[in-house]
Parts: structure tokens; sequence; C-alpha cells
């Protein structure tokens, strides 16, 4: 069975271009995201890598550290960051772990644990190592989104994404459709409407089973 929302985030230890990550002791008391590539030397890959390196103040602003995976080796991401900060005109500062083994591969089942993949391998051998992770301070995984080779990822989503998974973590709240920071939410059922207006204050009641708070940004 594969990896689910909920689940505690599989450890590992791995060298990267940080030096070596270990994943529980690296995330800390904040958020993680974990987002993974097929190849170094890629095209959409160079972009994404890219558009994490110029959101780099957004994310230390959310106390989330972000690590890259790719299947190639320390050596070659060094040379690949030169790519990436010539291309993104940001410094790629984030570290990108050494998963030739395919070791994290697998253990998040970004390809079936049965995977022998020959040398010389392509892009096109580890196409499904093309993930997103969004890891709590609990280590569990709170979101995951899987994005095939030929579409980029859209760095704002995940932003936003994140910030919605922190805004509801632990809180009876809910984001809505289309919702950014700023914007009510919704309350859960868990709360009658007395509850929720004690505890948010006044409620924009849609439908009973549908009630707007404004909240606090996270």
């Amino acid at each position: 069975m594969g990896l689910r929302i909920n689940d505690i985030a599989p450890d590992f230890t791995a060298e990267s271009t940080g030096g070596t990550i270990h994943l529980h002791d690296w995330i800390g008391d904040g958020y993680a995201i974990i987002f993974s590539h097929p190849k170094d030397f890629t095209p959409v890959c160079t972009t994404e890598f890219a558009a994490v390196a110029q959101l780099a103040p957004e994310w230390a602003k959310r106390n989330t550290r972000v690590l890259g995976v790719s299947v190639d080796g320390v050596s070659d991401h060094e040379k690949w960051k030169r790519d990436i900060e010539a291309f993104g005109g940001a410094p790629a500062d984030f570290p990108i772990i050494d998963d030739s083994s395919l070791t994290v591969a697998k253990a998040y089942d970004m390809l079936p644990a049965e995977t022998v993949l020959p040398d010389g391998r392509t892009p096109a051998h580890t196409a499904t190592v093309r993930t997103v992770y969004i890891i709590g301070p609990d280590k569990k995984v709170r979101l995951t989104m899987t994005y095939p080779m030929s579409v980029g990822r859209n760095f704002a989503e995940i932003l936003r994404a994140l910030d919605a998974v922190r805004a509801t973590d632990g809180v009876p709240l809910a984001a809505p459709a289309n919702w950014v920071p700023g914007q009510d939410m919704i309350v859960a059922l868990a709360l009658n409407n007395d509850q929720a207006k004690e505890r948010f204050g006044e409620l924009d009641i849609r439908l009973p089973y549908l009630r707007f708070a404004k909240v606090p940004q996270v």
C-alpha cells in the first residue's frame, strides 16, 4: 500500500549538496516540502528548481524547509545548481539529496519496490519520481501531489496549499475551493453554531452545513 496522508513520513539518511541529511532531525519543529525529480539537467525540472529558489523568502516566512530529491549524485547536483541559478537568478541554497540508489524513491512509493534500473538510465526510466510531499512538524504526511513529466509544477499552488495546511492543522477549519490567505474559511461540522461563534465570532452561514468564519492568518 502506498504512502498516505497522515502516515509518518519515512525517515532516511542521505548525502546532499548541504551535507548529510537525517530527515526527521532536519525537519525539526517546522514544516518540510520534499519535491522529487527524475534526473538532473532536464528542462522542466530546471525551471522548477529555479522557482523553488526564487521562493526562498516565502519558505522561510512559513518556517518551512524544502528538500530536492533527484536520482543522480551530489557531484552532478552541484554542477546542475549552476544552471538552475543562471536560469532563475536566485541561489539554490536548499539541499538536493543523492538518491541514485532510489532508496528515497522507493520509501516514498515513487517507484515500485521491485524496480531495477539499468546503467545509463534516462528520465523516462524514473518518470514517476516526480512528486511533492508536505510534511508537518509531527513528521506526518499532510499533502501529496504527483505530476507527469510534461507538466511543470505550479509552486504558487504548492505555496497556497502549504498555507492552507498550516491554517487548518489541528484546528476545526477547512479551506474552500480556490482559497487564498486572508479569505474566510469553512468551519468544521464538529462544532455547532454556538460553539463555532464562541471560537471564531460571527459566522457567514450559506447552508446549514456550509459556514464561513474569518480567521487570523498563520
